[in-house]
């Protein structure tokens, strides 16, 4: 059988024009407790900053329609859809393109992180409704991966971690050499760069669009602890070191840009939020970025608008988002417009 790659699919980077972002309503009670109303409303703001830039179609279960129309507006399309949450990014479809004006899904295997949550069978079956809605190519890949888990420079270098990808609770049968070529299948990428672990008490299991990601090829953007005790030093200092040791598909090494994690906040169970100022969405013309009333909010919001000269900066607090495990990037997926692959 044919692969995406087969057919000149590949996946273009986050900064190539999008026809679409995608978002899912907030629903998981037990995850949420007293915090879903927060949540909803942290997430309506998120959709409400996106729709200024991009159309926004949020999907919700048939009973949340008529709450997400009125909390996020006329500017957000709703979608009828069976969901367990709000975490598209992950359960969701990676979009691909030909480059030919071809715009095609994967749709990998989702059990909840490693298996997270019990329940979790309407997300797994979200991509291929996504897809069908859309009348596009499901490619479906024999890989348990969230789309958190990944990060590309659409010039054919991805970034990944250990951590998730390795994690005998979703791939145990599979090593590196295994993944990476379903990577290559699947994405048409040629290198894939693998960081070690993730932020503590990380609930995704360490996804890397919380430590890293491609500002442009050859220019990565990477979180930073300052304080050497603190708790996630010395895993944010390897992937720095790995990063500076790296290469990408086209030989390059990689200029590196520090932004300093925010200080650590907990949620109601004790345990570190997975605060990261990496986990922000580039839509077109615009970057969505987090804010945690924390001190280092406006140097984050200064780096990122150094690193996306002539986009609009507009930063939307996320503690609320954080609570339940993710951030803005974990809560939307962009839909590419077709024909935007980046050329090798």
């Amino acid at each position: 059988m044919a692969t995406p790659a087969d057919e000149g699919f590949t996946m273009p980077a986050e900064w190539a024009p999008h026809d679409r972002c995608w978002m899912a309503w907030p629903c998981r009670e037990a995850l949420w407790g007293e915090h879903l109303d927060a949540a909803r409303e942290a997430t309506a703001e998120v959709a409400r900053a996106i729709a200024a830039f991009e159309p926004v179609t949020m999907i919700a279960n048939p009973e949340s329609i008529a709450e997400v129309s009125l909390r996020c507006g006329g500017g957000v399309a709703c979608l009828p859809m069976a969901h367990d949450d709000s975490w598209i990014r992950d359960n969701g479809p990676t979009f691909v393109v030909d480059g030919r004006g071809g715009v095609a899904g994967i749709d990998w295997r989702f059990n909840a992180w490693g298996g997270r949550h019990e329940a979790y069978d309407k997300d797994a079956a979200v991509a291929r409704a996504v897809l069908e809605h859309l009348e596009l190519p499901r490619h479906a890949a024999p890989l348990v991966l969230e789309g958190g888990a990944i990060h590309v420079d659409g010039d054919g270098t991805c970034m990944t971690t250990e951590r998730c990808l390795l994690d005998p609770n979703r791939n145990p049968e599979l090593g590196k050499t295994a993944i990476e070529a379903l990577l290559g299948t699947h994405l048409g990428v040629r290198r894939v760069i693998w960081l070690g672990e993730g932020l503590r008490d990380d609930d995704s299991g360490g996804h890397v669009d919380n430590l890293a990601c491609f500002v442009r090829p050859g220019v990565v953007l990477a979180l930073a602890a300052d304080d050497p005790e603190d708790e996630n030093h010395a895993a944010l200092a390897d992937n720095l070191a790995r990063l500076r040791a790296a290469r990408d598909a086209k030989g390059r090494e990689l200029e590196v840009i520090e932004v300093a994690q925010p200080g650590p906040a907990k949620g109601d169970d004790g345990r570190r939020l997975a605060l990261s100022y990496v986990n922000f969405y580039l839509a077109n013309g615009a970057v969505i970025l987090p804010s945690f009333e924390d001190s280092k909010d406006k140097a984050a919001y200064e780096t990122l608008a150094a690193c996306f000269p002539g986009r609009e900066l507009r930063q939307v607090p996320a503690l609320d988002i954080l609570r339940g495990g993710g951030g803005i990037h974990s809560i939307t997926q962009q839909q590419p417009s077709a024909g935007e692959a980046s050329p090798d």
